[in-house]
């Protein structure tokens, strides 16, 4: 099964809003094993709309849209789709009740713009949006299907994995039980190697694999993600083998065997000892402590931050030697470790991770340039620290010390 999404709006064209929908729904789609053909944003424009659907129905078996559902004017979707498909809009009752509940404590919202909204086009099946206001809707053309999503990202969210995939998943043409047609996906991260290093290692193991499994290179902030991929044309044992020898010849490298985020695995770690961290971070700027506590379940390891970006709050809070911060500078090995063991303390953990550096564009000197920043992980025996250079602009500077400091952490957890 081949999949296309539309991204309904002008919003996405003109940057006021980043298309994130896509790549979460191409990874559920993957994990499903529906294959994502294309994906193409349009404005909130009839024609676009329609030429749209028109090229993604030539194509595939599954298109999704997102957006353009709301209650004001320029959300046409629902009308635009009831004129493709040939039907007009009706009340229905199930979705009249859902919203009347779900506004039950703010009647003002319950107003005539907000009465279109359980008007739905005759034609669809009609899925529950249990967190909005804008029904899921469903059509048939030719033994293909659309599905209308909102656009607001958890709404799109919980409709993919409460009603869409498992609709999908259900529909006659969805292949069952033919474990040679599903998309495998097994991914490994590497450290600490150059890309065309890692390449020329694995040469002799690209010229041997099959041609139909494909090995993609996938680097960022020093992190580089080798991913394996068959489409539908090996098998679940063939994909384990190829898996293995790939592992085999990046061991010295190895991060995770799997395509999990570095905070995830670095609270996976902490968790298997049931150990805690903080963090206390200057250059970084409280990056590490949204990272470490973005994911449900953190709070089993993660126990806070101080955002110690003056030297005032290093030398009041963390407890660093105003000598150090006079003698060597606030981005320094003495300074660093000061506040890993000053966090560790101050908050009572097992581990504690600190970043001070020179993000720029301006601050920078001869001896410290700009994109200089140390970094220290304190355990419950030794502070480690490190002096990196992660080039010259700003959020790239800030990115791959999180990247660098949590690839450290991980590596003494793993050792």
């Amino acid at each position: 099964m081949r999949a296309e999404i539309i991204t309904i709006g002008d919003e996405l064209l003109i940057g006021q809003v980043v298309d994130t929908n896509s790549a979460w729904m191409a990874e559920r789609l993957n994990e499903n094993g529906i294959e994502l053909y294309r994906v193409t944003s349009v404005h909130d424009d009839r024609e676009q709309i329609v030429a749209a659907l028109d090229n993604a129905f030539s194509r595939v078996d599954i298109v999704l849209t997102t957006g353009g559902l709301g209650p004001t004017k320029d959300d046409i979707t629902k009308h635009v789709l009831c004129d493709y498909f040939g039907t007009q809009l009706v009340e229905d009752a199930v979705v009249r009740a859902h919203v009347e509940e779900l506004y039950k404590d703010r009647p003002e919202i319950l107003n005539r713009l907000t009465a279109t909204q359980w008007m739905v086009p005759a034609a669809a099946e009609i899925k529950e949006n249990r967190v909005g206001s804008a029904p899921l809707m469903i059509f048939h053309k030719n033994d293909k299907i659309l599905a209308s999503m909102p656009g607001v990202p958890y709404e799109m969210k919980i409709a993919m994995d409460e009603q869409i995939l498992p609709y999908i998943q259900n529909y006659e043409l969805q292949i069952t039980n033919y474990e040679s047609g599903h998309i495998f996906h097994k991914t490994l991260q590497v450290n600490g190697i150059p890309e065309s290093s890692l390449a020329i290692i694995l040469e002799d193991y690209e010229n041997r694999k099959p041609a139909y499994i494909h090995l993609a290179y996938l680097p960022k902030d020093g992190i580089i993600r080798l991913r394996l991929s068959s489409y539908g044309e090996a098998s679940m044992t063939e994909m384990d083998e190829w898996f293995g020898r790939l592992k085999d010849l990046v061991k010295d490298y190895l991060i995770a065997e799997t395509d999990e985020p570095l905070e995830v695995i670095a609270g996976s770690l902490l968790k298997k000892r049931g150990a805690t961290i903080a963090t206390a971070e200057s250059c970084t700027g409280g990056k590490l402590a949204a990272l470490l506590s973005k994911h449900s379940g953190s709070s089993a390891f993660y126990k806070g931050s101080v955002i110690a970006y003056s030297n005032e709050v290093k030398e009041h809070v963390l407890r660093v030697p105003k000598e150090d911060l006079d003698r060597y500078g606030a981005v320094s090995e003495q300074v660093v470790t000061s506040m890993a063991s000053g966090v560790r303390e101050l908050l009572q953990t097992d581990y504690a991770i600190a970043t001070s550096g020179i993000a720029g564009p301006t601050g920078g000197t001869p001896d410290k340039p700009v994109g200089t920043v140390w970094v220290a992980v304190a355990t419950p025996q030794k502070i480690y620290s490190e002096c990196l250079h992660l080039g010259k602009l700003r959020e790239q500077i800030t990115d791959r010390a999180c990247t660098k400091t949590l690839v450290k952490l991980i590596r003494l957890l793993q050792s």
